[in-house]
């Protein structure tokens, strides 16, 4: 597709240079906010009859810039526009959308800047259209209200709690009968949830849903490199690398434990709650060159709710090295306990960690049976709602991704120790005698 400043691109930097001392300085500031010279292709409107553009891609790929961009293009040349924007909370919409680096307040020129109404979570744009604020974790707040347009940023955040995030968006849809073309733009990581697959679906069967995919590694040249080293070493090598960089929409593998879905409903995105217990759970390896040594820490909340904390999981680690990981994590997490599988060399096991804290509050476990027998009950407990994760841990999804019923493991790696870790940890917090504080009499 021809973009109207194709042009210039196409120039010699000598042209491109003679064509810029002829401007003038106020024409040199406005060439900055001219979106359709800046953009790259996948971030602009796509062209055809369609009723919603999503924009599904890595982190840092540009998708915000993208969304406020066309919602300023609306703003523009629509002055009866009524426009919705939508996130996963009133507080990311404002922070986000309307006020952040890329949101609507930074894409205008400033004597063009709109209006913004915190109060009314309202903004209003100059040409006379209007933008509203809304909630997904609050569906109700789209019945009744008209749109002509919206704008819905990080679809795969929104709250997945008694199927909000399918009922905010079936009541945006509801609402969406203003003007002769209603349209919406989504932006998102692909997150395989619900709605996300909903629309993947959707625009697999109809020309009314479009897509645009794009990576982190897109928009580089406006990246931090120290950003995109950080993204590698977090994420590189995980399949979860392919949906956080790369944009791409994870199915999930038949038959398992955890999926994809599961895991974000499990997102701990509340504010911090104060740990009555901590734990730190250890699946040992067989060797140094053998399998991992999984390290696991998780607690129980005030509120009955037990939360994933860290991932400190070593690879290719001597004994004396690997226990020595576990005493560190256990003091900075002033765990109560520490909880190591026995099976296989026990003596050694409660030996090295010893040799490495004398004082360290260990139990020994011992698996009477296997890895993804031990998951299933823990499994449940994550569709119950009783466990978060408090952060993405790239390796350790992987792994519970790949368990399957049945006993069989497809994840990554040998041997799921990272997971092991994690349902040691939980079970000790939930499924044993003391899984619930209590305060007790002298």
């Amino acid at each position: 597709m021809s973009r109207p400043f194709d042009w210039l691109s196409r120039q010699k930097s000598v042209r491109r240079e003679a064509l810029a001392r002829r401007l003038s300085q106020g024409e040199r500031n406005d060439f900055e906010y001219l979106w359709d010279y800046h953009a790259r292709p996948e971030q602009l409107p796509p062209p055809g009859d369609w009723r919603v553009w999503m924009i599904m891609a890595g982190r840092g790929f540009g998708k915000t810039r993208s969304g406020a961009e066309w919602v300023r293009m609306i703003a523009d040349n629509n002055p009866d526009a009524r426009i919705a924007l939508v996130s996963s909370s009133l507080a990311e919409a404002r922070a986000v959308m309307v006020e952040g680096e890329s949101g609507l307040l930074a894409v205008f020129r400033p004597e063009h800047k709109p209006h913004f109404e915190p109060s009314l979570h309202r903004v209003r744009f100059g040409s006379g259209a209007q933008a509203q604020l809304y909630s997904a974790a609050e569906p109700e707040a789209l019945r009744g209200p008209q749109h002509s347009h919206a704008w819905c940023d990080e679809i795969g955040k929104w709250s997945l709690a008694h199927e909000r995030a399918t009922r905010c968006w079936d009541n945006l849809l509801l609402g969406m009968r203003l003007g002769k073309d209603p349209r919406i733009a989504v932006t998102t990581t692909p997150r395989a949830v619900p709605l996300v697959q909903r629309l993947h679906a959707q625009a697999e069967a109809s020309a009314e849903v479009v897509i645009s995919r794009g990576s982190t590694a897109d928009n580089s040249a406006h990246l931090a490199a120290r950003f995109i080293a950080a993204i590698g070493q977090e994420f590189g090598g995980t399949r979860l690398a392919r949906q956080e960089i790369l944009g791409e929409l994870l199915e999930d593998i038949e038959g398992a434990l955890w999926t994809r879905s599961l895991l974000e409903q499990a997102r701990d995105r509340g504010p911090a709650v104060e740990n009555a217990r901590v734990v730190v759970a250890v699946d040992p390896p067989a060797s140094a060159t053998g399998d991992e040594c999984g390290i696991v820490v998780a607690g129980l909340g005030t509120d009955g709710i037990a939360r994933v904390l860290a991932d400190c999981s070593m690879a290719g680690a001597a004994p004396a090295q690997w226990a020595r990981r576990v005493a560190e994590t256990a003091q900075e997490w002033s765990a109560d306990r520490v909880v190591a599988e026995a099976n296989q060399g026990g003596a050694m096991v409660e030996s090295v960690l010893r040799a490495a804290d004398q004082a360290l509050p260990l139990r020994l476990v011992h698996a009477s049976r296997g890895k993804v027998a031990r998951a299933e009950p823990i499994a449940a407990l994550y569709a119950a709602g009783r466990v978060r994760h408090a952060g993405m841990f790239a390796h350790l999804e992987d792994q519970l991704c790949g368990l399957l019923v049945g006993g069989a493991y497809a994840g990554p790696g040998r041997s799921p120790d990272r997971a092991d870790a994690l349902v040691w940890a939980l079970t000790e917090l939930m499924l044993g005698r003391t899984r619930r504080p209590g305060v007790h009499p002298l």
